[in-house]
């Protein structure tokens, strides 16, 4: 990474939203913006993936200006590099095509997600306590408006920002610092009843849609 990198890069072609929905190429974006630069083998021993299918994924995402060959090497042993430390595209558009396809690339954004949050999970015994008294897993319900939730996700943001450095900069790195991912969801939940129609009683509850939290207390 250097410094005069791009803080990100945002798709609004349809065929880039598409393109990009593809789960080796995300990964592989992923992992070039925390590992990167490396050639078409080190992704191939990353991923799992063969040596010429990382190359065409690769050759794909630089189409759509994802990643770009770094200086050195060459043919498959010449690296590759992330233009950008974050990817974006649009929340809404009136292009259908543009819509449909940006939710596409948020729903398989979505899944690559939660198979890593599983994996996590499932090695989650084998960290030490202080970090799993650190994690945070579980859901809160609120009554918002969507100026509300949009103000809320500012300042969201705000918090995160003054960390991004370290991402640019290792020597920013406290001593025991590791790669904590951060995800970010909020959305509309048709599946919550209306409070209001009994009685004006909130409906939310603590099971898996109303509001669970992980307390590791007293392991």
């Amino acid at each position: 990474m250097t410094e005069q990198q791009p803080r990100s890069i945002r798709l609004t072609d349809p065929r880039a939203l598409r393109a990009y929905a593809h789960p080796t190429r995300m990964t592989l974006v992923g992992l070039l913006r925390r590992s990167g630069p490396f050639t078409a083998t080190r992704a191939a021993e990353l991923t799992g993936e063969s040596v010429a299918s990382c190359s065409y994924h690769l050759r794909i995402l630089a189409k759509y200006g994802l990643v770009e060959q770094a200086p050195g090497g060459k043919g498959r042993e010449k690296p590759w590099r992330a233009t950008a430390q974050y990817t974006e595209w649009p929340d809404h558009s009136e292009d259908a095509a543009v819509a449909e396809a940006a939710d596409a690339l948020s729903g398989a954004a979505i899944e690559l997600y939660f198979q890593r949050v599983l994996r996590a999970v499932a090695n989650r015994h084998t960290l030490p306590r202080e970090w799993r008294e650190a994690e945070r897993f579980g859901d809160t319900l609120f009554h918002l408006t969507p100026e509300e939730l949009n103000g809320l996700g500012q300042r969201i943001e705000e918090l995160l920002r003054p960390y991004e450095e370290r991402e640019r900069d290792p020597a920013l790195r406290p001593e025991g610092a590791e790669a904590v991912a951060f995800l970010q969801m909020a959305f509309l939940d048709r599946e919550i009843p209306d409070g209001t129609e009994r009685d004006g009683k909130n409906t939310g509850s603590s099971d898996d849609t109303g509001g669970t939290e992980v307390d590791d207390e007293g392991e």
